[in-house]
């Protein structure tokens, strides 16, 4: 393969915030709001305060809202203070970038052939098509749709809740050369028009596919999960006897509130981390949010697996390390049923010992799988599932040998598929129960969006 590969840098979007790029900027690909912002903040002496948690997310949507945790992602995606100085791309960025660039490129070719007339058109929608449902927005007083602040807005068509969509993407502007001179924009450099990529290209890009995914899908799993070394650590520590105290004396009522708290803030990650599956966002705005309200609980269970101990039966709850038996607070058997449930099926996973990257690919399949109830784009949907099935089949070999005869890791997983569908429809109804005994008890934003019981549907079931 030449040592020049021809690509389109801007078809990969903004790293920091998720809005077009423009470029290579100090190194990471990102827009130009966000590689001025990133010039400003080290060409002045800044102080930046997180007026909350230092969690903020970061996106085309509400990038300017939290400097400090905007500073802090363009830090932790790469962006150089010494590319401030210097300008000029490592080799290891450079091929990073045309890792990326390969892997974008080819996923439109697979998608291409395998969905000749594909629904991705189905975004070009006019300005009145959800004009009926732009209501449901204040159903909830005081907020407008938490979803909102990920990038998904009032655009979209009706949808069976009161979710709506997401812009369509700008088309893709005129090709870059990625060379080993290349620069980034802090020197001057005009990018070279091309043509489209040469046949060597094309005749490699599918065989770099499985490598890019595994990548991707790694660093998305581990910029949106707590760190390993943190939680051995978090297991390593004396109990806490006040925090176990704290906990021991919360009524029902308390810990399912404190329970939807902790959930809300992994499905902010969950989201985070579907907009990282490569291809996720060229879905229709529809299907994006379909598999995020239908699969958030599911991927969440299997997050839970990384934040348990089987041998000592404790879960990491928050800053604390509890006993599980410690988080049975329901008195309904249908909720005991729930919470055991979930424990069950989180520590299965946990007894596999996947790898992280394992971990990461279970979690695409487990929100791509197809044939959801709703969705419109299958083929995509079907398409982007098998490229993660074919990576994770691999990983599983390498990695792992039959647990009994010929029944191997990947068919445990798949075969627990289903109980997490099940799962995720006892939660709905423990939460109707709880919301019809409970009336005027205020749960967050974004999880009474995600599992609103007005306009819910099943999801798993067509």
């Amino acid at each position: 393969m030449p040592s020049t590969i021809r690509a389109q840098i801007e078809i990969i979007p903004c790293k920091v915030c998720g809005d077009k790029s423009s470029g290579v900027h100090y190194g990471v690909i990102t827009c130009e709001g966000c590689k001025g912002f990133f010039r400003r903040s080290q060409s002045t002496v800044v102080n930046y305060q997180c007026p909350r948690n230092k969690a903020c997310v970061v996106d085309r949507v509400n990038r300017n809202r939290c400097q400090y945790c905007r500073l802090q992602k363009c830090l932790k995606l790469g962006m150089s203070r010494d590319a401030v100085k210097f300008g000029r791309m490592s080799k290891k960025q450079r091929e990073k970038v045309e890792d990326e660039v390969r892997y974008h490129k080819a996923q439109m070719r697979v998608q291409a052939d395998a969905a000749p007339d594909s629904v991705y058109d189905a975004q070009q929608q006019t300005p009145s098509s959800s004009d009926q449902f732009h209501g449901h927005y204040n159903s909830y007083p005081g907020y407008g749709s938490p979803l909102s602040s990920y990038g998904y807005n009032n655009a979209g068509p009706a949808l069976p809740s009161n979710m709506s969509g997401m812009q369509p993407q700008p088309p893709a502007q005129p090709p870059y050369e990625v060379s080993g001179d290349y620069v980034d924009s802090t020197t001057t450099y005009e990018p070279k028009q091309t043509g489209f990529l040469d046949a060597d290209f094309i005749s490699h890009v599918e065989g770099d596919i499985s490598k890019v995914l595994v990548k991707s899908l790694t660093e998305a799993h581990a910029n949106t999960n707590p760190k390993l070394d943190y939680i051995h650590e978090m297991f390593g520590k004396p109990q806490d006897v006040s925090k176990l105290l704290f906990y021991n004396s919360m009524t029902y009522e308390e810990m399912w509130l404190d329970c939807a708290d902790k959930l809300t803030a992994m499905i902010q990650n969950i989201i985070e981390f579907a907009k990282l599956i490569p291809g996720f966002m060229k879905l229709t705005q529809d299907d994006q949010i379909l598999l995020l309200k239908s699969g958030s609980f599911e991927l969440a269970i299997v997050r839970l697996s990384r934040l348990i101990d089987v041998n000592r039966d404790q879960v990491l709850y928050g800053d604390v390390v509890l006993p599980v038996r410690e988080c049975v607070h329901a008195r309904d058997p249908r909720d005991v049923a729930l919470v055991q449930g979930i424990f069950e099926a989180a520590k299965s996973i946990a007894r596999l010992k996947l790898t992280e990257t394992e971990l990461a690919l279970y979690q695409s399949l487990v929100l791509l799988w197809p044939e959801r109830h709703g969705v419109m784009g299958n083929s995509e949907i079907r398409c982007l599932f098998n490229m993660s099935m074919s990576a994770m089949r691999h990983e599983i070999e390498v990695n792992h040998a039959p647990l009994k005869g010929d029944v191997t890791v990947l068919d445990t997983l798949l075969a627990k598929i289903p109980t997490f569908r099940d799962l995720s429809l006892m939660h709905l109804g423990a939460l109707s129960r709880f919301k019809a005994t409970h009336p005027h008890h205020v749960f967050p934003a974004l999880y009474k969006e995600l599992f609103s019981l007005d306009s819910v549907l099943d999801y798993t079931h067509g």
